[in-house]
């Protein structure tokens, strides 16, 4: 036993490393002044290190890895979303720079930065959970740290009303999936997914308390990435936060969520004598089709994002709508459950991290300068600042799924996934939805390009510094939509073996 703990602490050095740089700048807060930039560099460094033994145990990675007694799960899938994870905050650290909603405040950002490798590491241990208190705790850690960024800066009228909603909203879907997990337990007689699988696989349950345990597991994970109908915290909390946490919210928080659910369904609910390359292949375990479950949600989820997003008037809860919409699309990938839809989902996540942080990057460069993030801001700014619009206007065709720009090759993928599992009707309803979504996102383009800037008259400039991290958001979205080659590769190499045990 002794050895088992000490093997399996080795292959928990990355979040080993940020547990520790979580302590650390809890301590450097106490003797750093309250201006200094000191600790957001501290945690760029924690990151870093974070970075190298990720990349350390995907040199090493062959077949999965189950440690701690089937409690967490080190496989080449946690290792993807956790690089997305772990470039997602060394983002945002470099947004929370420049930002003045934070720059200008009167607290400490020590305690901030520390509250952001902490939301970090409860992602990160969301990626490989395998046991379902384990689920729950890294949940819980999650949106514990998210609770409190999201209603960060006080002075905001805003802010508080967004941490209450969202602490609310979190408390209800955590207890149904709390409720949910201990009546599957009841029935199965099982915490880790393995031996739930093992259980279903071998004896007959109360179908209709299955179905119920399922269902209130969904609201947990549907509450996370922001599926509807659990989506309702979403807009006012995107909305009320810092720019810098939105953003961060909406890409790796998202990608925390996915992680977690689809290594719950495909390991629980996956009958392991079925290939999953081939079409069709989910597993109805007690006679509860859950695909169909998952099917309605996702249209659900991205039609009520889409149509809800043709009204607003404010940047930032416009892009939350939208995010609620992507969250639908990448279910599509998750309903078809063979290694096609899920490196669909793969693929799909790394374009989204580029394209919507792109679009929440100059949302805050542009609030730093105005002081607001009404759409109409915007008017006359393709005149005003021509770098800003061009850029802003990628990521927003990108975002609806237009070549030449990565997120058609999401989409691509997403809907050729579909296509091969027969899945037709689901491929139509999410391009019927893209469509809905570019009047929405060509509003903000009418805007820039097509409308007089009034009063608005004075351009925005951008640093050198400035510059150079959105010409890294924007090339990236540009290139994928070209050379996508490698990406699908690894996205592929990824699900190959997942789930295996």
């Amino acid at each position: 036993m002794l050895q088992h703990i000490i093997d399996s602490a080795k292959l928990l050095r990355p979040e080993t490393a940020l547990a520790t740089t979580f302590c650390l700048l809890l301590l450097a807060d106490l003797f750093i002044r309250r201006k200094s930039n000191a600790t957001a560099w501290l945690a760029l460094v924690g990151l870093s290190v974070t970075g190298f033994f990720v990349a350390q145990q995907a040199a090493m990675m062959g077949a999965p890895i189950s440690i701690f007694t089937n409690m967490f799960a080190v496989d080449a899938f946690s290792i993807f979303f956790k690089v997305v994870i772990l470039a997602a905050s060394g983002v945002i650290v470099l947004f929370s720079l420049q930002s003045n909603e934070l720059q200008l405040g009167t607290r400490r950002l020590g305690e901030y930065y520390a509250l952001l490798i902490s939301l970090t590491l409860g992602m990160f241990l969301m990626t490989g959970a395998s046991n379902l208190l384990m689920m729950y705790l890294s949940l819980e850690l999650t949106s514990l740290s998210s609770y409190i960024l999201a209603g960060y800066t006080k002075d905001a009228e805003d802010s508080s009303e967004a941490s209450l909603k969202y602490i609310i909203y979190g408390a209800v879907s955590s207890g149904m999936m709390l409720y949910g997990i201990s009546i599957l337990y009841g029935l199965t007689g099982a915490v880790d997914i393995y031996g739930v699988q093992h259980a279903l696989m071998l004896q007959d349950v109360n179908t209709l308390a299955l179905i119920i345990a399922g269902i209130l597991i969904v609201a947990g994970f549907g509450y996370k990435i922001s599926a509807a109908p659990f989506h309702f915290w979403t807009p006012d909390v995107y909305e009320g936060a810092p720019i810098t946490i939105t953003a961060f919210l909406s890409v790796a928080s998202k990608a925390a969520g996915f992680a977690m659910m689809i290594r719950f369904f495909t390991v629980s609910f996956l009958d392991v004598n079925v290939s999953r390359e081939l079409v069709g292949s989910w597993a109805i375990f007690q006679g509860f089709e859950w695909n169909r479950l998952l099917a309605i949600l996702s249209v659900l989820t991205m039609t009520l994002g889409n149509l809800a997003a043709l009204g607003q008037r404010n940047l930032k809860r416009l892009l939350a709508y939208s995010s609620i919409a992507h969250a639908g699309y990448m279910l599509l990938g998750v309903v078809v459950l063979s290694n096609q839809g899920l490196a669909a989902v793969l693929i799909y996540f790394v374009v989204y991290f580029f394209m919507n942080l792109g679009a929440f990057y100059l949302v805050m460069l542009v609030a730093n300068k105005t002081g607001s993030e009404e759409i109409d801001e915007y008017r006359g700014l393709g005149y005003r600042s021509p770098l800003i619009s061009v850029a802003m206007t990628i990521f927003l065709l990108s975002l609806t799924g237009i070549p030449p720009t990565a997120g058609f090759v999401g989409k691509l993928y997403l809907f050729a996934a579909l296509i091969n599992a027969k899945m037709i009707w689901l491929a139509v309803v999410g391009a019927l939805n893209s469509v809905v979504s570019l009047y929405y996102y060509v509003r903000v383009l009418r805007n820039m390009f097509l409308r007089d800037a009034g009063r608005s008259t004075m351009p925005i400039s951008l640093s050198i510094p400035q510059i150079v991290l959105l010409l890294a958001l924007l090339a990236p979205v540009i290139l994928l939509g070209i050379y996508f080659g490698p990406l699908v590769e690894y996205a592929q190499a990824s699900v190959t073996m997942f789930g295996v045990h």
